[in-house]
């Protein structure tokens, strides 16, 4: 049966949304909801008052309030992988320089998102859905730093992966105290590049 375009979430002689473009909107709105009014209020039935749509139309697109929680997750990882990648284009920088940059920019992407990728992890918790989507981002962040600092080291490939696993930890705690507001973005973003050059004194 066709549904009508109340029921669709469609509003007459509006232009309909692609499927890709009506998700996006869900996630940014599911976003604004996070950061406005906490994890605990997203559920696929607020999602849909919020964005104006029917609650069909949320759960087409997502199934399970675990199913958003996590498209929301990865999506938040992808905009900080790319404003990392941004940040680091240009070539010809120094190894001090490099630490100092990518320290910033990691502790950036967090104080950026004020607090959801926490608020969102810490509602995913227990989960073996979020366990192993977590894994799968990290492993990708851990080989984008990899590829950063490859080039001012001489260590290993698996040795240098296995610091570079241990740096984005300790650069995830000190950005999370800077969320909880016990220092300020600057101090994290100097602390962590303090550990990052400390970790890898190996150099040509």
């Amino acid at each position: 049966m066709k549904r009508s375009a109340s029921e669709t979430g469609q509003k007459t002689g509006a232009r309909r949304l692609s499927g890709p473009e009506r998700r996006n909107q869900l996630l940014d709105t599911a976003l604004q909801i996070v950061r406005e009014e906490g994890a605990d209020r997203l559920t696929l039935g607020h999602l849909a008052v919020r964005a104006g749509v029917s609650k069909p139309v949320a759960y087409d697109h997502f199934g399970t309030r675990s199913q958003l929680l996590i498209a929301l997750y990865k999506l938040i990882d992808r905009r900080q992988s790319e404003a990392l990648r941004e940040t680091l284009t240009t070539e010809g920088r120094s190894f001090e320089e490099t630490a100092s940059l990518l320290a910033a920019a990691h502790v950036h992407c967090h104080a950026d998102t004020s607090g959801e990728w926490h608020a969102i992890g810490a509602a995913l918790a227990g989960s073996e859905e979020k366990e192993a989507v977590y894994q799968e981002l990290l492993d990708g962040y851990v080989q984008l730093v990899v590829a950063v600092l490859r080039p001012y080291c001489t260590l290993e490939e698996t040795e240098l992966e296995r610091r570079c696993v241990g740096l984005i930890g300790a650069g995830d705690a000190l950005s999370a105290a800077m969320v909880r507001g016990n220092c300020s973005e600057a101090d994290a973003a100097e602390s962590f590049a303090a550990l990052i050059r400390g970790g890898l004194r190996e150099t040509p």
